[in-house]
């Protein structure tokens, strides 16, 4: 298996990238091959770097554009044939590579993606789905972007295809499938809710109903259904949950110093809840949906992210998810 990636997207790139990449091709144990695409000068200059790790495999291919995150998405994908994320497309279009990952802009990557792969068979549009802590385990959001306006078809698909992710790689058996609305009974929420209710009791999906926002976090659902604008705002506001949480214990703890003590005694406490609140440990959103897979990235991400969003990859295309999501749509087309 090949993972190409887009060495020159995102904030940090391409030493992020390129570190990251390193970190995840030493972690492979042989089951797949990073391949970094971009400016080979500087991709070489990084892996000079790194001397311990540019033993384990990887390879490059070189792109002599790419798109920055200031540019109009659909604009730049057509200008510049040869950036980078549009040669990591047309190498997994070709087969040469079974997934991609970038960290750059997400309107590029998505345009990039669905005008080189397409989209799975019966897929009507797709979706960005992120994985969020809860306190029972992790529970995925879709959409948090790639729609900002649903249909209930969408969301009924969304549902689909974010079950089969739960299921082929996180590992959870029949999930739950909630549709985040603005009350628990079956007539709260605007048309589309409403409309997707009735679809997502006759899909073939585990549906527990309308979710409200406070749910979310207690793990009602293994999968949270909503629209792209929903699931945006949504998704900022959890990630920025950490940070606060953080600051609040460091201005309190600070003004004692029994509170300094116990502090340090909670040390490890406190590190384990950064842990499960840090968006490195879900590595970036799933492009559900497209004839290929896709993982896109924050523009900021770390190497730590970087590395966790390849072997993210690398699990999707062992489990087989998008032949997964065709056999799924496949019987729900037959509804």
């Amino acid at each position: 298996m090949k993972i190409a990636v887009d060495a020159m997207g995102g904030d940090n790139a391409p030493a992020a990238i390129i570190a990251g990449g390193l970190e995840a091709a030493k972690l492979s144990n042989g089951q797949y091959e990073v391949v970094f695409v971009g400016d080979v000068e500087k991709i070489e200059k990084e892996i000079a770097r790194h001397p311990r790790l540019n033993i384990y495999p990887f390879s490059i291919m070189h792109a002599s554009q790419c798109i920055s995150m200031c540019e109009a998405p659909a604009g730049a994908f057509k200008k510049k044939p040869d950036a980078s994320i549009a040669v990591c497309h047309k190498m997994q279009r070709q087969a040469k590579v079974q997934a991609v990952v970038t960290m750059g802009d997400t309107g590029a990557a998505m345009a990039s993606a669905l005008l080189t792969l397409g989209r799975l068979p019966g897929i009507h549009r797709p979706a960005l789905g992120s994985i969020l802590p809860t306190y029972s385990g992790v529970t995925c959001i879709l959409d948090v972007g790639a729609m900002m306006d649903c249909k209930p078809k969408n969301l009924l698909q969304f549902a689909v295809m974010g079950s089969v992710f739960m299921e082929q790689v996180v590992g959870i058996s029949r999930p739950k499938v909630g549709l985040l609305s603005v009350g628990k009974e079956r007539r709260k929420g605007n048309e589309n809710s409403m409309g997707a209710y009735g679809m997502l009791e006759k899909g073939n999906v585990n549906f527990i109903g309308n979710i409200e926002g406070s749910d979310i976090l207690r793990g009602t659902a293994d999968v949270v259904v909503c629209d792209g604008f929903v699931g945006n705002v949504l998704l900022k506001f959890a990630e920025s949950v950490s940070g606060l949480v953080s600051l609040h214990m460091k201005k309190h703890i600070g003004k004692k110093i029994l509170s300094n003590f116990g502090a340090f005694l909670l040390k490890p406490t406190f590190k384990g809840l950064r842990k499960i609140w840090d968006y490195e440990e879900y590595g970036g959103a799933l492009l559900l949906g497209a004839n290929g897979v896709v993982i896109i990235g924050h523009g900021r991400s770390t190497p730590k992210a970087v590395m966790n969003a390849i072997q993210e990859a690398a699990k999707m295309v062992q489990q087989g998810v998008n032949e997964h999501i065709k056999l799924k749509m496949q019987v729900l087309n037959g509804i």
